[in-house]
């Protein structure tokens, strides 16, 4: 039987308590994984956080004309 399948039989109350406890195991580890990073010494330097913005894509936005030349040119 699938994992779905068994969440899925749980009864309804159950169900709940099982997302309530996922949300909250995702919510306590949020919090306590940037003391970790603090503690064992994992936080970003200034050249990482220099390095990660190098490597981002660049977007630019590109405004379109509102003169249909090729559209009115094709229809004559």
């Amino acid at each position: 039987m699938s994992l779905l399948q068994s969440f899925r039989n749980l009864t309804p109350k159950a169900r709940i308590g099982v997302g309530l406890g996922l949300l909250a195991w995702g919510a306590i580890g949020l919090q306590l994984s940037d003391r970790a990073e603090e503690r064992y010494g994992l936080k970003p330097t200034e050249e990482d956080k220099a390095a990660l913005e190098k490597a981002m894509p660049r977007i630019t936005a590109v405004e379109r004309s509102n003169n249909n030349s090729n559209n009115s040119s094709s229809k004559q």
